[in-house]
């Protein structure tokens, strides 16, 4: 049995500068760009947990296919107030799950993808 349903995922994009320096300055991580067949850069993660990464891999980016959630640990309204600045858009701003599942809200990054951001409940 899988430990996570997801365990890796990528993030189309088409100028991995542009892309690369979006999710830095909203998130507040650093990337660790690499080429494996393609370039990407990969969002820092724990080993053995669910890992994902930008790709500069010829897909086109996206605001109408599969979302893709991001943890910010807490910072979800800090994550939101710097997107603008970014490069990005506040799709749907910061939104209460209900049922105690947490927050969420939706943003649209520099390359035209449609990403969501998760805040769990403090426990």
């Amino acid at each position: 049995m899988p430990k996570h349903a997801v365990n890796w995922f990528e993030i189309p994009v088409t100028d991995m500068d542009r892309a690369v320096a979006f999710y830095e300055e909203m998130l507040g991580i650093t990337m660790e760009r690499m080429t494996v067949g393609t370039p990407v850069a990969v969002f820092p993660h724990d080993e053995g947990g669910v890992g994902g990464a930008l790709s500069l891999d010829g897909r086109e980016p996206s605001s109408a296919g599969s979302v893709v959630y991001l943890e910010v640990d807490g910072a979800l309204q800090d994550a939101l107030d710097r997107v603008q600045g970014a490069g990005g858009e506040v799709v749907l701003p910061f939104t209460e799950i209900g049922e105690g599942y947490g927050y969420y809200a939706y943003v649209r990054d520099s390359e035209g993808n449609q990403i969501g951001l998760y805040e769990t409940l403090e426990k």
